[in-house]
């Protein structure tokens, strides 16, 4: 699977890499063969061009010396007309062209460097300051395995002090005792997995298994607020490509924002619903509430930048949501809840689909013609 998924870019690099070869050779030919009164050479700019589909910065610049290379081979091959006043102007035109085309295509790829590092920067900021209002529920979550773990360890004592000792109930208490470590663990890892910066890795994953880490993460916070879960995850979904972590930040982000939209609902009426379901080659993920809910204007700003709906927010939560989904290939949209609340839908292709979903605005409850979503 993961070799198909892989073939479509592998061969779009090695078709771009082999036009690119071809040009290069057609421009060296019709330069050297033919004696046109013109800066053929200066063709060599889109080989340039075309490098960056399928090069590093060191290949560009590679690239660049070698059309470079080319054009004074082939004045080297033609030193009658090269040593013309057209030619050597030819020529200085030409080279400065290449020289030129590879400075500025290396300036956008740094300038694209940039603003991918920021955009990870602040994401990372995101993520740091929605574990931060996790931090009395992790806490809470972590001192539960520990407390068990004194208890378990004070039990197998006295089972071990007992007269013949009680090999059988001290076994289970320590078995107790490894369960509950490995518990508090694990919430420990989910926190360092959030909070540390690292660039994003894409793996295989179970978007399951993604919503299964917020939902343990956020369990006391949901218990502390009075809020009901209710999950519906599909079994057998097909695997997605994505970075998990990053997910975890999506979901997290849209959860954390449902639970305080429901601080002034009443509690019995207090209802989180988190679903999965796949179709058409996407996997979507449905997370609904019964808080405020928002107007329509508001839906259609939703995910803009800095623009929110909370009197402490600061607008970036959705926007970075947003930047994630469809730096995935993705979309991610909401729309009402009737009679209260709001849904929030973000659409992943998966691992055996390599099309870009595309086709709905962002920010309308409409998706696009490949994916119609159950109706949750």
């Amino acid at each position: 699977m993961k070799y198909k998924q892989h073939l479509p870019s592998v061969k779009r690099s090695v078709l771009l890499a082999l036009a690119a070869v071809v040009l290069a050779v057609a421009i060296f030919v019709a330069d050297t063969l033919t004696d046109l009164e013109i800066a053929v050479p200066v063709f060599y700019t889109a080989v340039v061009l075309i490098s960056v589909s399928f090069c590093t910065r060191r290949g560009i610049v590679l690239v660049g010396f070698g059309c470079v290379a080319l054009t004074v081979l082939s004045d080297l091959l033609t030193p009658e007309s090269s040593s013309s006043q057209a030619g050597i102007i030819n020529t200085i035109i030409s080279i400065l062209a290449i020289v030129v085309t590879t400075a500025l295509v290396l300036r956008i790829d740094s300038a694209e460097r940039a603003v991918y590092d920021a955009r990870a920067q602040l994401a990372h900021v995101a993520r740091v300051t929605a574990l931060g209002e996790l931090t009395a529920s992790i806490a809470h979550e972590v001192n539960q395995p520990i407390a068990a773990t004194v208890i378990n360890g004070n039990a197998s004592l006295h089972w071990l002090s007992a007269d013949p000792p009680n090999l059988d109930e001290a076994r289970l208490a320590i078995e107790r005792i490894v369960k509950d470590a490995n518990r508090a663990g694990e919430v420990v890892g989910r926190v360092r997995a959030l909070a540390k910066r690292a660039p994003a890795q894409k793996v295989f994953c179970d978007i399951n298994s993604v919503v299964h880490e917020i939902v343990t993460l956020t369990a006391s916070e949901l218990r502390k607020n009075h809020i009901a879960l209710e999950t519906d995850l599909r079994a057998n979904l097909s695997p997605i490509f994505a970075d998990p972590v990053q997910l975890q930040q999506v979901i997290l982000n849209l959860v954390l924002n449902a639970i305080e939209a429901m601080q002034n609902t009443p509690e019995e009426s207090r209802l989180l619903y988190i679903g999965s379901n796949g179709d058409s080659g996407v996997v979507v993920v449905t997370i609904r509430d019964s808080g405020m809910g928002f107007g329509q204007v508001a839906q259609g700003q939703i995910f803009d930048a800095f623009y929110t709906t909370k009197s402490g927010g600061m607008g970036l939560g959705l926007t970075i949501s947003r930047s994630i989904i469809e730096g995935h290939g993705g979309r991610i949209w909401a729309e009402p809840n009737n009679p209260r609340g709001a849904i929030f839908r973000f659409a992943l292709p998966d691992a055996t689909n390599n099309v870009v979903l595309s086709g709905a605005a962002v920010g309308t409850s409409k998706p696009w013609r490949r994916l119609n979503p159950q109706s949750q």
